[in-house]
């Protein structure tokens, strides 16, 4: 079927090209076009089933109304949440949005930003992977709009928007801590630069300082994320053998806890009456598992909507507004994985 053009509504319509590019692109009050025939040429448009061609549009305006997603996983559970209300709050102010995943890569992301500046997106949201910070920084020497979203460089000044990591991670440990726990074990995956992790583990160190728990490097353990369900089944094993004997689990994210569920049930142990268990992220899954999991919950559709908002204000200055940090708060939600504290816990179905 042939493309309905602007030249093709002119024809139509018995007018110049020009006078319907203006009509077209909300440009004829300030042309002088009289509103009947501004609203004839909508009404034909219409008619026609014109659709614009937006890389043609975006050449000649030099904006494409489309925004770069980058995430660091999207089989994620949490990243494809992010994707979904990124894409709504993109879609309620007219953009459309091209959504990538990194795979935690690093080589991957940098072709992922090239090819996306490439394509000339007006702006772009990253989740990123990188360990060193230079292609960051050209964005910020190009002053191309960019927020970071759930991982930051701390020695960059960028738009961020994302949870108090530290303070999550501190609520799920001493909640774990108030029932009566001493052995905690932390299992946090690669790559442990990402800042996100880092704080998490932070916080799991400080709460056990805080009570008086002497911090065992042992039962602090990395999982490999591209062998992740191999390794974890014997960082499992070791964790509940003499001479660890570890009591409770938290768990910096719920890819790695969901693994953790698999592992446990193949080892036919109990939650929790074998092992306690609290994750980092809380996914849906989590609250219709045969123990519903304690998990710290973030407030994703806050995030991704002051993403968006804080991206379109970066793109109107041209990349050069003051840039914006934004840290909302977690929420531990409480359910049956951790065992109970009469009185003190009230669960969530």
């Amino acid at each position: 079927m042939k493309r309905i053009t602007v030249s093709d509504i002119a024809k139509s319509l018995g007018v110049s090209k020009t006078l319907v590019s203006l009509v077209l692109n909300n440009k004829g009050n300030e042309n002088s076009i009289s509103p009947d025939t501004q609203k004839k040429v909508w009404e034909k448009a219409k008619e026609l089933n014109y659709k614009p061609n937006r890389i043609a549009q975006g050449l000649r305006t030099g904006k494409s109304n489309i925004l770069g997603l980058i995430v660091a996983d999207i089989a994620n559970p949490f990243y494809a949440k992010i994707a979904r209300y990124i894409e709504d709050a993109a879609d309620s102010f007219g953009y459309s949005l091209m959504i990538c995943s990194s795979d935690e890569n690093e080589e991957k992301e940098k072709k992922l930003l090239h090819m996306l500046k490439e394509r000339q997106v007006d702006g772009l949201i990253i989740s990123s992977t990188l360990s060193e910070h230079s292609e960051i920084l050209q964005l910020k020497r190009e002053n191309y709009p960019f927020v970071l979203i759930d991982r930051y460089f701390p020695r960059i000044d960028s738009n961020y928007v994302g949870v108090d990591n530290y303070e999550g991670a501190c609520q799920a440990v001493e909640h774990l801590i108030q029932i009566g726990y001493r052995k905690i074990a932390h299992l946090t995956v690669s790559p442990s630069y990402i800042t996100s992790l880092k704080d998490r583990s932070r916080g799991y160190r400080d709460s056990l300082k805080k009570h008086s728990i002497r911090y065992n490097k042992r039962i602090d353990r990395e999982i490999d994320f591209k062998n992740l369900r191999k390794e974890l089944q014997s960082v499992l094993t070791g964790l509940l053998s003499e001479p660890e004997n570890v009591q409770a689990l938290f768990v910096a994210n719920n890819n790695l806890a969901v693994a953790c569920l698999e592992s446990l049930n193949e080892m036919n142990l109990m939650i929790p009456r074998d092992i306690a268990v609290v994750s980092f992220d809380d996914i849906e899954l989590f609250a219709h598992t045969y123990s519903p999991i304690t998990a710290v919950s973030q407030p994703v559709e806050d995030i991704c909507s002051i993403t968006v908002k804080t991206l379109l204000e970066d793109i109107k200055a041209g990349g050069k507004m003051p840039k914006q940090q934004h840290i909302l708060s977690p929420n531990l939600i409480v359910r049956h994985s951790c065992g109970r504290l009469s009185g003190r816990i009230n669960y969530q179905q």
